[in-house]
């Protein structure tokens, strides 16, 4: 009876519609259950510049609507990431980026890594597992978006475990991989005529003895290329509580600050990436073996295929044996011998250390995950509620024989050359509660990091720095000792200080130079009223400062005349700038500078803002003189600027257009109740559609810092939508 039933109602229904019935009824598979409970364990709230609170049952559940909210802002940066650290750019790019990926693959091995991954604490298992399945879900609300990455698997996180601007492998040059595994010649670039803009960050941490309030403060400003990091508060009921910058695809806070502690990286120079050059002898069957000593060993081999996209859409592979050593994979040739490169490769203890530094509750339990030691290439600055201020270097360093310079490759075939483990924690430079009351990083050599609490360099190997001074480190300290009671507000307008230190040591000589001038020396007229115009300069650059422009394109005509010998020299460019040019360098200079600025501008007397500017194309559009831009007060790192702002004309510009720097700067007090000012540069969006692709660079501009909104009383009034993953 029940059958005659079934019968006759899908009779009545018709068998399509009975199917589509029976289709609804029907359990979804497990992937589509476990996005189902994510999204319902989620809440996610944009507040009013776009920015993304999150709030989930699980830690795994919070990384699934963090990353869903990326995805939303801006997929297509998420995917080119995992593109590159997948060494599946090609795929995507096509065949001019094979050899990028081959670089990449010498290292990850999508087999290796699946093992590493089931190998894994189930927690950070878990965690991967959310992260791939926020991308997932948004994939199957949004399937016309990837490009290539279709869909994503939990153990693609440990391709892109550390969150930098320049992981350790972009060091190895692609084109030294492509002449030694595609037998393409290496052709010398040529040397570009503008300085490029110093990688880097600057990170300042104020003890209670030298703030206002009594409480710790931490300036987090990374210098990045902009529009690299997303911002967002991520929440959940395990006891994540966590704001600030997260790379993009990465379902880690990078650069930021939870309730008790905040910390900020700056990219470091101490040593972690070393090359060995080998002695070779081909064994005549198609392998090769290595000198080690007095023995000769094989190197072990292993076959990459790589797949690449034609100019006509299809797909083609290419596959290139690769060989390594225990110093590392063979990465370029050098005469007859060939080139290991050995750096840090720890994925999951990376991701873990990344992860875990969020959820520390003080200095003690942060410096207990660094003991992981997988943090290769950042110092950091720590600050946290209970008043204490820290700065550590990475804590993955290599011991070695002090007796050779790393600094060029070393004989590989020599035993003592090799690596001798890592140093413990413990045994490198650090600055823990300074007397002083401040400690900072710009990129530069840890000897100055505290003013008389400093490291002592001499109790340390010569490879825990390679970055000694640059143009900032003066300007910082300066800063930093010249005032006292600092609070958020202050401690911004000295991260933003406007002085170009690097002038002040450089405009003397070329004023002495002109006041040694002839009387009757042509250049004596031509230059007299720049020259009169930067005696009276105090050095300092604003939107409106003809001085600094007559500085910075001077200073960019004497850099590229004597930049080349300055590396070569292992010479600190300001200071060889200020020591080697004769006087008729530094008037030449100034001389094509005001050639220069009146050619471009119509007039020598151009204010910087009129040259230096902010404009956002959409993605893959050039910068256009006649789009809409605004002028930016700020300079080059190179010339000592605090708030970095590198610009550079366009192929088809005049004007000048940030696209390296500040790009989100945030200033943070540990008082009871964490609070903080931020901003970044243009806005939350990569959608130029969006209203928030460049709602907050007229704030960027002026330094209008946001209040960061943390709780639920300071989002009230701010909140633009309150939804869950997929709604």
């Amino acid at each position: 009876m029940r059958i005659v039933s079934l019968l006759l109602l899908s009779a009545c229904l018709g068998g399509p519609a009975f199917a589509q019935i029976a289709a609804a009824a029907a359990p979804p598979d497990p992937e589509t259950a476990r996005w189902q409970r994510h999204a319902a364990a989620v809440t996610i709230t944009r507040d009013d510049f776009g920015i993304a609170h999150v709030d989930g049952r699980s830690d795994a559940d919070a990384v699934f609507g963090m990353i869903y909210a990326q995805a939303e802002d801006d997929f297509a940066r998420i995917e080119t990431n995992y593109l590159k650290s997948l060494g599946r750019r090609a795929e995507a790019d096509g065949e001019a980026a094979l050899f990028e990926d081959l670089r990449m693959r010498l290292w990850i091995d999508p087999e290796d890594l699946q093992a590493r991954y089931l190998r894994a604490p189930d927690w950070l298992q878990a965690i991967c597992q959310g992260w791939a399945d926020g991308l997932n879900f948004y994939i199957a609300k949004n399937p016309g978006k990837p490009r290539v990455l279709k869909h994503f698997e939990p153990w693609m996180a440990l391709a892109f475990s550390e969150g930098s601007i320049g992981a350790d492998y972009e060091g190895v040059s692609v084109a030294g991989v492509a002449a030694f595994y595609g037998k393409i010649p290496v052709v010398a670039a040529a040397e570009p005529d503008r300085l490029a803009e110093p990688a880097g960050s600057n990170g300042f941490a104020i003890a209670p003895s030298k703030s206002a309030s009594g409480h710790a403060l931490l300036l987090i400003n990374p210098h990045t290329s902009f529009y690299f990091r997303s911002e967002a508060q991520v929440r959940s009921a395990q006891g994540l509580d966590v704001y600030g910058a997260t790379t993009w695809g990465q379902f880690f806070v990078y650069q930021g600050f939870n309730r008790h502690l905040g910390w900020m990286h700056t990219t470091s120079g101490v040593d972690s990436v070393d090359e060995f050059r080998l002695d070779v002898r081909s064994e005549g069957d198609g392998t090769f073996s290595w000198r080690d000593g007095r023995d000769w060993r094989p190197f072990d081999n292993r076959a990459v295929t790589l797949a690449y996209r034609r100019p006509d859409g299809t797909m083609a592979t290419r596959t290139f044996t690769t060989w390594t050593t225990p110093m590392g994979p063979i990465t370029r040739g050098e005469g007859n011998r060939w080139i290991a490169t050995a750096l840090m490769f720890k994925p999951v203890e990376a991701l873990q250390q990344s992860w875990l530094r969020t959820k520390a509750a003080d200095l003690g339990s942060y410096l207990q995950v660094a003991k992981l030691r997988a943090n290769s290439s950042n110092n950091t600055l720590i600050a946290t509620d209970q008043g204490r201020i820290a700065l550590l270097v990475p804590q993955f360093v290599p011991r070695r024989d002090p007796r050779f310079d790393y600094r060029k490759p070393v004989d590989g075939s020599d035993p003592a050359t090799r690596w001798q483990g890592e140093h413990d924690i413990d045994e490198l430079p650090q600055v823990i509660d300074p007397k002083n009351g401040w400690v900072m990083n710009v990129n530069n050599r840890p000897w100055v990091s505290a003013g008389a609490d400093s490291p002592k360099a001499e109790l340390f190997p010569a490879y825990l720095d390679q970055a000694g001074e640059n143009a900032r480190e003066d300007h910082a300290i300066a800063v930093l000792t010249e005032a006292t009671g600092f609070t958020r507000d202050s401690l911004l307008e000295a991260a933003y200080d406007s002085r170009l230190t690097a002038f002040a040591q450089l405009v003397p000589g070329l004023v002495a130079a002109f006041d040694r001038l002839g009387p009757a020396d042509p250049l004596r007229a031509r230059l007299a009223a720049p020259v009169a115009l930067l005696r009276g300069w105090d050095f300092r650059v604003g939107e409106a400062s003809v001085p600094a422009s007559v500085a910075i394109f001077w200073g960019e005509a004497l850099a590229a005349k004597f930049k080349a010998a300055a590396r070569e020299d292992r010479d600190y460019l300001i200071d060889y700038l200020d020591k080697t040019p004769t006087d008729a360098d530094r008037l030449a200079a100034l001389d094509g500078a005001i050639g220069r600025l009146t050619a471009d501008f119509g007039r020598w007397q151009t204010p910087w803002g009129e040259i230096n500017r902010l404009q956002r194309p959409a993605p893959g559009a050039a910068f256009d003189d006649k789009a809409p831009s605004l002028p930016i007060g700020l300079a080059s790192a190179n010339w000592g600027a605090l708030a970095s702002f590198g610009a550079a004309p366009g192929p088809a510009t005049k004007r000048w257009y940030g696209g390296y720097g500040n790009s989100f700067v945030a200033v943070v007090e540990f008082g009871p109740q964490v609070s903080a000012r931020a901003i970044s540069v243009g806005g939350q969006s990569g959608d130029p559609a969006s209203p928030h692709y460049f709602d907050q660079a007229e704030r960027y501009r002026g330094h209008d810092f946001r209040s960061v909104l943390l709780s639920a009383d300071d989002l009230k009034g701010h909140v633009a939508r309150v939804y869950r993953p997929g709604e």
